[in-house]
């Protein structure tokens, strides 16, 4: 329980999140004079913390919610389990309160239940559920669920996992600390519309805490998110305007003020309903892991002028259709030019208006020759038809003499007038700048995603989804053609689908990983709860985002056919994996009875190529396993060190990772000996249990 300062001092109600200057010295003392009148040394301790937490010179106060919980309805309720009673008399509970199973009656129909404070009830076990509560420790695994390959086998297996992103993020930090080139997040937008779940609760514009309890939820994953990242990775962050504000000054505080990159705005449309104003601008935050770094190693973002390959076909076409002849190719140029949509072409392509004489190359000549600022020399240039000296600009010349000018002219660079009564001016070339900086505002309609959507899917299902083409287009200027892209809010699969498509254009490597939940939309969740149907039931699940939305999305662009069997596209050459994120215990580790949901950490951890370790029968029986693609191994008894690395030799297997499963240093030490330099050797079962702890207290 999170104490309320304001409250437990009687003081009326604590804002919940505001913009604070230091208190007074004076208060200060006030405060801790109050405080020591406080006869209950953990509410004089708990409060003196909070008021701690306020001494800063500027930033975002906010109550931070403890605890954050999970429901896990398909899990088993045993002796010890924490649960939450979900439902009494057949209708959800709205009380949330965490109980441990202190014992079950003999037919397991029944629970004896005690709460934090010793009080003990009686319920059916049929209304429990299982929960963890933030500070429990976890064992997560990743239960794969499907795969598709259809790419080449040493190519990267995009990676779609469904579960809660905390606990997700902590299972990464295991495989990915470091490793993430561009992180990418459309967390919810807390718009008061019940977009969003805290501890199983819809949050709506009711919950006087919403803006708390959501600053609270993300300070928690941007922590994490933060030491995924490369020390040249990027985060983006798209947001509203309920929280862009708020999500700016918690981003300044976990990620580092001087590490702000941009606010990038998308307008989407234009909303004629509005009394004031059309807000239709969604924006995307952008911070460095280290900006210092990258300017360190002169990093620079450009991108490809919109419509260049456009163009520059039509202008050589034109070009030989006038027979060479550039004043008629050059009308027609323009007119084809005015004629095309803005976002087909951006007008940093279409200015390159006029083809030049002699090579039909597109120009323009808009380039100021005077010295800037004035001050220039001043020298003659003949016009080359007329031989008299040209008229000089105001400020002089751009060019310090006559020479340099001349080099110009012999470039071809220099455009004269008809006679010298005309200033010249410079020529550039649309095949010499074909890329340039990204302006952080742009215009694009966001309704095409909701249609790009539908088609693939072959009806609606899911609202507001982002758009494809828009972030295609920022992942490739902000990363590298193998990056690892995450996004651990992956609501309907559009990262995966960029990233995939993104591959496809360019043949690049990047692999996607993205970590969704399988929630329900309120209506949704509201109808089959009527209907009888819970969470855990098959018929509450497939109508979750991950099971209804993400999957199909993605299974559909990958192989082209739909659900429903009808043709999509031809399908795309990519390797996708599906897994469940599950939640192990003790138990079952030590007695290996949960490697294989715990193989796909190991799979994710060595680069997500080829397949994962499977513990089968003859595994068992060998001591040891390779995985399809001959990338990982695992050793079960570091005494078969020798002849795993003797069949590894006989099959010229290259593996990169090996596994060994020993709870003895000197024992996984020896059994790395049998194998050649190079290969990345983990001791998985001396740490294993810490290795595989999520969501412990700091």
């Amino acid at each position: 329980m999170s104490l309320n300062i304001a409250e437990a001092a009687g003081a009326g109600h604590l804002p919940a999140a505001v913009t604070v200057t230091p208190p007074r010295a004076e208060t200060t003392s006030s405060l801790e004079r109050y405080l020591a009148e406080i006869s209950d040394p953990i509410l004089r301790e708990n409060l003196s913390r909070e008021i701690g937490s306020l001494k800063r010179e500027f930033g975002l106060v906010f109550e931070r919610h403890h605890p954050e919980g999970i429901r896990l309805p398909k899990h088993t309720v045993k002796r010890g389990s924490k649960v939450v009673v979900s439902t009494v008399n057949g209708k959800p509970n709205k009380d949330s309160e965490f109980y441990r199973v202190h014992r079950l009656n003999r037919d397991e129909s029944t629970a004896l239940l005690v709460d934090a404070e010793g009080n003990e009830a009686i319920h059916p076990i049929a209304n429990l559920t299982v929960a963890k509560e933030f500070g429990d420790v976890m064992y997560p695994g990743l239960r794969k669920l499907s795969e598709i390959r259809r790419g080449a086998p040493e190519a990267p297996v995009h990676t779609i996992i469904n579960g809660e992103n905390y606990h997700a993020l902590e299972a990464l930090q295991y495989t990915h600390t470091g490793k993430v080139d561009l992180i990418y997040i459309d967390p919810p937008y807390n718009t008061g519309n019940a977009d969003w779940k805290y501890n199983d609760r819809y949050v709506d514009a009711k919950d006087g805490y919403r803006h708390s309890k959501w600053l609270s939820f993300m300070e928690k994953r941007l922590a994490i998110a933060k030491t995924l990242l490369k020390p040249t990775g990027v985060l983006i962050m798209a947001i509203g305007d309920d929280e862009h504000h708020r999500l700016r000054l918690l981003a300044d505080d976990v990620l580092g003020e001087g590490n702000f990159i941009s606010n990038i705005v998308w307008q989407g449309g234009r909303k004629n309903d509005s009394r004031f104003i059309s807000n239709g601008a969604d924006y995307m935050l952008v911070y460095a892991r280290n900006r210092e770094l990258l300017v360190e190693r002169d990093v620079r973002w450009r991108e490809a002028k919109q419509g260049l390959d456009l163009v520059l076909n039509e202008a050589e076409r034109l070009w030989e259709e006038a027979g060479h002849n550039a004043a008629e190719a050059s009308v027609k140029f323009k007119r084809w030019l005015r004629a095309l949509p803005r976002e087909v072409a951006m007008p940093g392509v279409t200015r390159y208006d006029q083809l030049e004489e002699g090579t039909g190359r597109p120009f323009n000549a808009d380039k100021d020759m005077g010295w800037p600022g004035g001050g220039g020399p001043r020298f003659d240039v003949l016009h080359p038809i007329t031989q008299k000296p040209v008229s000089v600009p105001t400020g002089g010349w751009r060019f310090t003499t006559p020479a340099r000018m001349q080099e110009e002219i012999d470039a071809g660079r220099v455009q004269f007038g008809p006679d010298e009564r005309k200033i010249p001016r410079g020529k550039s070339y649309l095949d010499e700048i074909d890329s340039q900086v990204a302006m952080s505002v742009f215009d694009a309609d966001r309704t095409a995603a909701s249609k790009a959507l539908f088609n693939i899917l072959g009806d609606k299902r899911f609202p507001f989804p982002k758009d494809q083409l828009v972030l295609s287009r920022w992942f490739r200027l902000m990363a590298p053609t193998d990056a690892v892209i995450l996004d651990f809010f992956g609501g309907s699969g559009t990262t995966a689908e960029a990233v995939i498509r993104l591959n496809a254009e360019d043949s690049g490597s990047r692999q996607a990983i993205l970590v969704t939940n399988n929630e329900l939309s309120k209506a949704d969740d509201t109808k089959l709860r009527k209907a009888g149907h819970q969470p855990g039931d098959d018929e509450y699940e497939a109508l979750g985002v991950f099971h209804h939305v993400t999957k199909p999305r993605l299974e559909t662009v990958v192989t082209g056919v739909r659900e429903d069997g009808s043709k999509y596209s031809d399908g795309l050459d990519a390797n996708i994996a599906f897994f469940e994120l599950t939640y192990l215990d003790e138990p079952e580790i030590v007695t290996g009875r949960a490697f294989n949901d715990l193989a796909g950490l190991f799979w994710l951890k060595a680069g997500g190529i080829g397949g994962t370790v499977e513990l089968t029968a003859g595994a068992k029986a060998d001591g040891f396993a390779i995985s399809a693609s001959g990338r990982t191994a695992v050793l079960f008894t570091p005494g078969r060190a020798q002849a795993l690395a003797g069949k590894l030799a006989a099959t010229e297997h290259a593996i990169s990772h090996l596994f060994i499963v020993t709870d003895s240093e000197a024992q996984g030490d020896e059994a790395a000996t049998h194998f050649p330099g190079g290969i990345t050797v983990e001791r998985i079962y001396g740490n294993y249990l810490e290795a595989f702890q999520v969501n412990r207290k700091d």
